[in-house]
Formats: structure tokens, C-alpha cells, sequence
């Protein structure tokens, strides 16, 4: 049985690109994760998060800097640098000036495991999601992704309906 509106849902363009983009991220992810895991024992978010900080400044992020980077919960965040941590890619830091919070580091060890697994990872973004598109619809996906991330445009209020007629 259908629940009541769905028709009405499958016509509005809105919903529909967004459920397509739902879908399409997460077949997308999990085939990329599914490579990356194989060819490398490596998890995805183990990926993310030191690709993150590889790039920082110092190679080192806080660790709310780390979750907000690698879009990560604070919960989970803490927990794939434990496990980097105990592979030896991470290391913590005690911040200076704050002893409520801490850094955390890439090693020597982090960064060659990351260069290890960028070329399986790029090639599964390639063929998981790159390579069931032309150059144009990797345009217009980059396009409307960028459009999504950039700050909201301020909507100026239509006037009331009773000045209108």
C-alpha cells in the first residue's frame, strides 16, 4: 500500500532530486567503502579523518575542528582516532592553553598508510561515482552541490496579500 501523498511527493522535483541524491550517496559510499576496505584494510572514516589531517595546518585539527572537517559526530570522531590511535597513524596532543581539549596528529606512520590508500581511493570515487557520468554531468553535479553549500540568499518577504490588490 502506498501512503497517502506519495504520488503527489513523486512529482515535486524538489523531493525527487533529493531522494535520487539520498540514494545515489549511499550506494556510492558503500561501494567506495566496500574497495577501500578491501584493497587496503581500511575504513572509509579511518580515510576521511586522516586525509583531514594530512591537510590542516601543522597536520594536527581539535578534535570538535576534526568532527566538523570530516563531518563527523563528536562521539564518533573520538572513537576512529582511538582506533588510529592504536594503529599508530594518530597520535594526542595536550593543548597549551586549554586542558579541556586536545589535538589530534597524524604520524609518519598515518601519512604513509594515507598515501598508500589515495590511489585505491580515488579510483573507487572514479568508478563508483565519476565514471556513470559524462564531463557535463560532473559539471552540473559539482554546479548544484556548490549552490547547496553556499550561504542561503536572504528572501525579502512578499508583501501582505491585502496591499497586493
Amino acid at each position: 500500500m502506498t501512503a497517502p501523498g506519495a504520488a503527489r511527493w513523486a512529482q515535486d522535483e524538489a523531493i525527487a532530486a533529493w531522494s535520487a541524491f539520498v540514494r545515489a550517496h549511499a550506494a556510492a559510499v558503500r561501494s567506495i567503502e566496500e574497495d577501500l576496505r578491501r584493497r587496503t584494510g581500511m575504513a572509509l572514516g579511518w580515510y576521511d579523518v586522516l586525509l583531514e589531517l594530512n591537510g590542516a595546518p601543522r597536520r594536527r585539527l581539535r578534535m570538535h575542528e576534526l568532527g566538523e572537517a570530516a563531518v563527523l559526530s563528536r562521539t564518533r570522531v573520538s572513537r576512529l582516532v582511538d582506533e588510529l590511535v592504536a594503529l599508530g597513524h594518530v597520535c594526542r596532543e595536550a593543548h597549551p592553553q586549554d586542558r579541556r581539549s586536545s589535538y589530534a596528529v597524524i604520524t609518519a606512520d598515518g601519512r604513509r598508510a594515507l598515501r598508500r590508500a589515495a590511489p585505491v581511493y580515488l579510483d573507487a570515487v572514479r568508478r563508483h561515482f565519476a565514471g556513470s557520468l559524462t564531463a557535463e554531468q560532473l559539471r552540473s553535479v559539482r554546479a548544484a552541490m556548490e549552490a547547496v553549500l553556499a550561504p542561503p540568499v536572504q528572501e525579502v518577504d512578499p508583501p501582505p496579500a491585502q496591499l497586493m490588490t
